[in-house]
């Protein structure tokens, strides 16, 4: 076989892409421009939301900028390597789960945390990186879309950590981690038939899943369909921000001058209920365009995973997004009295450290499937 015949006998020759810097440091310029516009709105309604608060400001700062780290560290890892380490950060990650069941700390009623004394943290946020990470692996072995047992072990995969994460109990994290799994294997290709059997047999459950909620979490569901009918209890929450974010009215009171949160009426207000916030202070204008950046940013993140280049690649880079699309929908609907709330933050926005890092580093995810991917010269 001569050279010249080669390319024509065996097919394209790949070659690393590598256009313009922000490339060659694995970023991707729309994606970063948008989460920097993100992450800068998110800080400046966080100060406000604190009472202007700089040490607690100080600290979110000091996050954000681990976080952003955390993203260019893991933008530089080839997506073949994060194949690699997939089951084994699954498998750290339950492990973990399991160490807060035995020996994990407590807080506002529920164990979530560990301490190692340099860093505290809570495992639950990394298992959703971790499940489609490992669903996506998984899943790639075989052709698609999946059948039989191949969806069975699919569900186990998803099952046991969102047994664990309820079991701490974080009602909330076990939806996101669950959601996780099922975007997966939404994008595998499950048929719809089996969506709708899947649905018919969560119906079947629902009884069984009643009996087993706590009172908390059965509280919050009878406030959700009737928060008025304990207004200084448990309705408390929603109806202050219910009353905050119609207050703003479409222009919003202005930065700094939020009634309900500065006079301390809305509860969480730098955490799960920071979007009231928003809509009280720059109204229904600027709460409409908060929404229209971050759908921008699940837009790009869908188009990076439509153009990755192995199975693997769109798995996980379609289930990542979509992930960051359930904890907006989550969030947006609780906080607007749409949905039960279940304690889930606004990502990118509400203070936290462990949600902030983990959200970040999905982004290096996607970034890095997107930059390390392969042309194919004729």
């Amino acid at each position: 076989m001569t050279e010249e015949t080669f390319p024509a006998r065996v097919g394209k020759i790949p070659q690393a892409i590598r256009v313009g810097p922000l490339t060659q440091v694995h970023l991707d310029l729309p994606l970063v421009i948008a989460l920097l516009l993100l992450c800068g709105c998110g800080l400046l309604v966080f100060y406000s939301a604190t009472d202007q608060d700089p040490a607690k400001f100080g600290r979110q700062l000091i996050r954000l900028g681990i976080a952003c780290l955390v993203m260019l560290a893991v933008a530089w890892i080839p997506p073949w390597e994060l194949r690699r380490w997939s089951p084994l950060l699954f498998g750290m990650g339950l492990v973990m789960l399991l160490g807060v069941l035995a020996v994990g700390e407590t807080g506002k009623g529920a164990q979530r945390w560990l301490d190692l004394g340099v860093v505290r943290f809570q495992p639950s946020e990394l298992l959703k990186i971790a499940v489609p990470m490992m669903l996506a692996c998984y899943l790639a072995e075989r052709p698609l879309p999946p059948t039989g047992w191949r969806i069975l072990g699919a569900v186990l995969i998803t099952g046991v950590p969102v047994f664990l994460v309820a079991r701490q109990p974080d009602l909330g994290t076990a939806v996101l981690v669950a959601g996780a799994g099922i975007m997966v294997l939404f994008l595998a290709g499950l048929q719809w038939r089996l969506i709708a059997l899947l649905g018919v047999g969560a119906g079947i459950l629902a009884p069984l899943v009643w009996q087993s909620m706590r009172p908390y979490q059965l509280q919050r569901i009878h406030t959700f369909l009737n928060p008025e009918r304990d207004p200084l209890g448990g309705g408390y929450h929603i109806i202050q921000s219910k009353i905050a974010i119609g207050s703003g009215g479409i222009h919003g009171k202005g930065w700094l001058n939020g009634t309900q949160s500065r006079l301390e009426f809305l509860p969480e207000r730098s955490t799960d209920f920071i979007f009231a916030v928003i809509g009280e202070e720059f109204g229904l204008l600027g709460s409409l365009a908060l929404l229209a950046l971050y759908l921008f940013i699940i837009g790009r993140g869908l188009y990076i995973a439509a153009q990755a280049q192995d199975t693997y690649g769109r798995l996980l880079g379609g289930g990542l997004v979509l992930v960051l699309f359930l904890y907006l929908f989550v969030n947006t609907g609780m906080v607007t009295g749409l949905l039960p709330v279940v304690g889930i933050p606004l990502p990118l926005v509400s203070y936290g450290g462990t949600s902030l890092v983990t959200t970040m580093a999905g982004f290096g995810i996607l970034m890095s499937i997107h930059t390390h991917r392969k042309l194919l010269l004729p």
